[in-house]
C-alpha cells in the first residue's frame, strides 16, 4: 500500500506519465468535460472534494511551470482566484476566455473533477521540467 503523496491510482499514474508542456485540468463539479479527455471523478458531494485540495495534491508532484485559468475567475470567484495565486507563488497564470478554457481542457492528459461549486474553479497545470 502507498503511503504518501497521491493516493488516487489514476491521477498518480497521469501525473507519472507527464513530460515538458503535457497538461492536466483540476474541475470543479460543473465544468464540461470532452468526452475525449480521461475523466477522473472524484466528486463525494457538493464541495467534497475541494478544488484547492486536489489542485494542492497534484502540485506536490508535479513539476509546473504554467497554470491557465478562465479570465472570469478573479471577478467571479475572487477568494478561490486569491488562495490559487498563493498556492501557485511564483508559477505564472495565463488568463483566457472561459470557452477558450473549456477547449484546452481536450488537450489535457486527464481533467480531474473536484466536488467544489464555486464558479469558474478550474486549472490547467501545464507540466515543466525538474532540470
Amino acid at each position: 500500500m502507498k503511503k504518501s503523496g497521491i493516493l488516487n491510482a489514476d491521477i498518480a499514474a497521469v501525473v507519472a506519465s507527464m513530460g515538458h508542456f503535457d497538461t492536466i485540468t483540476v474541475a470543479d463539479a460543473g465544468l464540461p468535460i470532452p468526452d475525449e479527455a480521461l475523466r477522473i471523478d472524484l466528486v463525494v458531494r457538493k464541495n467534497l472534494p475541494r478544488f484547492l485540495d486536489v489542485t494542492t495534491a497534484i502540485l506536490d508532484e508535479l513539476a509546473v511551470q504554467e497554470a491557465i485559468i478562465a479570465q472570469e475567475m478573479p471577478g467571479a470567484s475572487p477568494a478561490i482566484y486569491d488562495e490559487l495565486r498563493a498556492l501557485l507563488g511564483a508559477i505564472p497564470i495565463r488568463q483566457v476566455p472561459h470557452e477558450e478554457f473549456k477547449a484546452l481542457t481536450a488537450q489535457s492528459r486527464a481533467v480531474v473533477r473536484s466536488g467544489e461549486f464555486t464558479p469558474y474553479a478550474n486549472v490547467i497545470l501545464v507540466a515543466g521540467v525538474v532540470f
